[in-house]
């Protein structure tokens, strides 16, 4: 069952954290999928596909990483419900106790449901439903064919009504409209004998059909009640073991209702039976495997599934230690949608490609937001605003705004020498070298137009205070709008990139404020932070 991990420091970069309250104390408790129990996600996922067996349907597969009482670290793997019509399979974790006690009534169950379904089956194929939708469309079309052969009788009818009106006598006349009447009154009758036929034939099937479909909503009515009176002996027999050693029922922890399915799944199989050999997790990871199901793609990893694994985390996860959290960001802004963060210099937006480069604005908060995304990007020498996303349908709107260009900025900055204009625009594209990385360069043949305005504050001991108000968004454009020739010709102080000399400790350019419209409330917001130079 335990398959031991030989790298004994498995790479514990989180990408995704599985997170509850704790139903004691109430704090946050979180388990990590790490980049370490990926690459073991991925192991299996060769096994997977080396395998027929695994092919023939779709299904969540998960992965637990765990230390031993030894301090060995080994890993786990179970599959959420069946395994090609089994649920316990060698060499994985087993189902959660609790379903062998309710095996024979779960048995009996089953075997009633799949007789209730094939009756179902044969009632809506019967010979009777058949024969009427077969008749029934076979007096539709003779209905159909005499309603056009009518209409064009009709409109004859009605040409000979105005020729004998103008051409016959008042006795004449009357004969003669007598008899298109007679014809018309025949084809009425045709129409109502084709319909009395029609009715003759097809209302004792329709009685049948009738009894047929009251038969199927009985029988559906059954299978559900059985259904739910099955999951409710199952859901109590299912009982749950946290890290505190402590068990508790379905029905006990989701009161409310628990949906179906409900600890089947690979989280709570992984943690319970973790938790009942004490074992301590590492990282957990998920991904599906098969055929797509909707949402689902092979070879994605996913985190807790919002109806039936999200409201057990926070018992099952009790007992694990609580790493307190520094995330050592100021806040200033926050709602339910977003946040904004007065990023500090040195620190990166978002994690980088390389491992010593995973320090970030983002990686901080998603110890406590796992589903945050960073809307824009600020330099890792810049200080000031950054605007995240709580969710992403924020996020998206947010984006568009700055794809827009409906979010004002302005950024302050200290210019390491002179300048002689007080305010201007500068517009120049901007280009990035991939031989010559992470520097950008104007270049009026392959570079993206920018525009930057600006507005002198004042001049002290040979530098320059000035504000910057991108108008565009693109990488380094406040830095090489400064220090190119056809700007200001000035570089921003400290800004070795781009050849400042001067011997100071930050790049000087701070994000101050930040305008935009709350994609919720609609209303403009406005944000400022105090400029730290």
């Amino acid at each position: 069952m335990l398959a031991p991990i030989f790298d004994r420091t498995p790479n514990s970069t989180p990408t995704y954290y599985y997170t509850g309250d704790c139903p004691h104390g109430g704090e946050l408790l979180k388990l990590p999928r790490t980049q370490g129990v990926e690459q073991l996600a991925h192991s299996l996922m060769v096994e997977l596909a080396r395998n027929e067996r695994y092919h023939s349907e779709g299904k969540m597969y998960g992965v637990l990483l765990i230390q031993t009482n030894t301090g060995e670290y080994c890993s786990i793997k179970a599959f959420s419900g069946l395994l090609n019509g089994k649920a316990v399979v060698a060499g994985w974790v087993p189902p959660i106790p609790g379903r062998d006690r309710v095996a024979i009534a779960e048995a009996a169950t089953l075997a009633d449901l799949a007789t209730m379904k094939q009756e179902l089956i044969d009632l809506d194929r019967s010979v009777e439903r058949e024969q009427h939708q077969s008749l029934a469309a076979e007096f539709a079309d003779r209905l159909a064919k005499l309603a056009i052969e009518h209409r064009q009788r009709k409109a004859w009818r009605q040409q000979q009504r105005e020729r004998f009106e103008s051409t016959l006598g008042k006795i004449e006349l009357a004969v003669a409209l007598d008899q298109l009447d007679q014809e018309s009154r025949q084809d009425g009758r045709e129409r109502r004998q084709l319909r009395q036929e029609r009715d003759a034939i097809l209302q004792p099937l329709q009685e049948i059909l009738d009894h047929t479909d009251a038969r199927i909503r009985e029988l559906k009515h059954q299978r559900k009640m059985r259904s739910r009176q099955l999951q409710t002996q199952m859901h109590d027999a299912y009982r749950l073991m946290n890290f505190l050693g402590t068990s508790s029922s379905l029905r006990e922890l989701m009161p409310a209702g628990i949906p179906t399915g409900t600890g089947d799944c690979c989280a709570p199989k992984l943690l319970h039976y973790a938790a009942s050999n004490q074992l301590k997790p590492i990282a957990m990871a998920e991904f599906w495997w098969g055929e797509a199901s909707q949402d689902k793609r092979q070879g994605e990893f996913y985190g807790a599934c919002e109806e039936r694994c999200q409201p057990l985390m926070g018992f099952m996860l009790a007992g694990l230690s609580v790493q307190p959290v520094s995330l050592d960001l100021a806040i200033v802004y926050e709602d339910e949608y977003l946040m904004a963060i007065d990023k500090p210099a040195g620190l990166l937006s978002v994690p980088g490609r390389t491992i010593d480069l995973q320090d970030s604005v983002l990686t901080r908060l998603r110890e406590l937001y796992p589903e945050i995304y960073s809307v824009h990007r600020l330099d890792r020498d810049t200080s000031g605003i950054l605007l995240l996303a709580r969710d992403k349908l924020t996020y998206r709107h947010l984006s568009q705004q700055f794809e827009t260009r409906q979010v004002h900025k302005v950024y302050e900055s200290i210019l390491g020498g002179k300048i002689e204009v007080e305010q201007g625009s500068i517009e120049l594209p901007l280009w990035g070298d991939p031989l010559d990385r992470p520097r950008q360069k104007v270049d009026f043949n392959q570079g993206k137009s920018s525009l930057t305005k600006f507005q002198v504050l004042g001049q002290i001991d040979g530098y320059t205070r000035i504000e910057f108000m991108p108008v565009t968004g693109r990488s380094h454009q406040l830095r090489v709008h400064a220090a190119d020739a056809r700007g200001l010709g000035v570089t921003i102080l400290g800004d070795g990139l781009y050849g400042c000399q001067a011997n100071v400790k930050r790049l000087y350019l701070h994000a101050r404020e930040l305008s935009f419209t709350h994609p919720h409330t609609l209303e403009r917001i406005s944000i400022q932070t105090q400029c730290p130079f």
